[in-house]
């Protein structure tokens, strides 16, 4: 699906990556020279300039956005704000990370439908959703696009469940909507957030990493035990933890890179306004660009006829993706006798359709104005 050595490539690391190397080679040298290869300074700057961004009081460095995902529920579990076999709301078309997660703090997972207009959760499938075993609810901002509204906030703060923001695809995005603490930046819309620095986000690492942003100081704590063998001090271990701490090297890139989120973020929006004007094919249906400040992590179209679409865009040498073609709940570790380990409680066809028809179109740094204009045109020429 990601073709590579197309005249318009979908993604190229090394393309992306080229301008911010001899700052990338500095940094890791730093890291080298320092002698310390565990946390540090460049760990410490990284989650200081985390928490400025998004708002918070509090970030932590973990190794990878789905082990950030993973900490912060088990770290409700060992706060006791949640047990074993409570239910986590989330949106059945995304990554299987953010369902993973849950299972694994031995949470249930709830999965409803996505807004087919948004691919964002539908709010308004939530409270017919909740049970009095629900403690969480799981937005996650897919493709790069604000999950936050009046429906989220209300419920949090009415019934006290809890808000994690999946904030993998994110970095950066605003909501119109204040969140619960008064911050319009995902990362602190709700009660803690878990990000993802795979290579290919907007914000990307040299490897694996992640990380986690709250204001909630309890859960902090446990976050950064559990994340460090359970313990709260040398050789003092409180919880059965993991150890899932974030790489200094990794941090220094991400330091470097940090400094150019501003001019990303404007190079993704300036693509998706040309894709946004320019592709006027009435048989694509572009994505919701409304009032939140979308970072654009992907440019997601549907198509009826996707086969025969992609197989146009290959002919004419345009790069692709598809985010995502199976759903979690059709995957086999969910189907069969894994299909207890989550909950269905209403039907999933806008997410089954949404998957069916999903396309996307190059919009990282290998992609110039001129190329978006020439894919647009080749788009409408389908």
């Amino acid at each position: 699906m990601t073709h590579l050595h197309k005249k318009y490539e979908f993604l190229n690391l090394g393309t992306v990556d080229a301008p911010y190397l001899p700052e990338i080679e500095e940094a890791v040298l730093r890291v080298l020279r320092s002698g310390r290869y565990i946390g540090g300074p460049e760990v410490e700057r990284l989650e200081s300039r985390l928490s400025a961004l998004c708002g918070t009081t509090h970030a932590i460095g973990v190794s990878n956005g789905l082990d950030a995902l993973r900490l912060i529920l088990k770290a409700y579990v060992a706060t006791g704000y949640m047990s074993p076999g409570d239910e986590v709301i989330v949106v059945a078309n995304t990554f299987i990370a953010s369902v993973l997660a849950i299972v694994d703090a031995g949470l249930t997972p709830v999965l409803i439908d996505p807004d087919p207009a948004t691919s964002n959760l539908d709010t308004s499938l939530i409270e017919a959703a909740i049970t009095p075993r629900t403690k969480a609810i799981m937005p996650v901002h897919l493709y790069g696009r604000v999950c936050w509204d009046e429906t989220l906030r209300t419920i949090a703060a009415e019934r006290g469940i809890k808000i994690i923001e999946d904030n993998a695809q994110a970095i950066g995005a605003t909501s119109h909507l204040e969140g619960l603490r008064g911050s319009h930046t995902t990362g602190a819309l709700g009660d803690a957030a878990a990000f993802s620095f795979y290579p290919t986000k907007n914000i990307g690492a040299i490897g694996d990493a992640g990380a986690i942003t709250t204001s909630d100081a309890t859960l902090a704590t446990a976050v950064r035990a559990l994340a460090n063998y359970g313990s709260d001090r040398r050789y003092h271990n409180i919880y059965c933890g993991c150890n899932c701490r974030l790489d200094p090297v990794q941090a220094a890139i991400l330091n470097v890179k940090l400094d150019h989120l501003a001019d990303e973020t404007a190079r993704r929006r300036k693509i998706a306004g040309i894709y946004g004007t320019r592709i006027h094919n009435t048989k694509i249906r572009l994505p919701f660009d409304g009032k939140e400040a979308c970072v654009w992590h992907q440019y997601v179209v549907h198509v009826d006829e996707r086969d025969r679409f992609t197989s146009h865009l290959d002919s004419n040498g345009v790069g692709w993706d598809i985010h995502y073609a199976t759903p979690p709940h059709m995957q086999p570790c969910f189907t069969g006798e894994g299909a207890r380990r989550i909950k269905i409680p209403f039907p999933l066809q806008v997410t089954e359709k949404l998957a069916s028809e999903c396309v996307s179109l190059p919009i990282s740094a290998c992609t110039s104005e001129t190329d978006a204009k020439e894919i647009s045109d080749i788009i409408n020429a389908f």
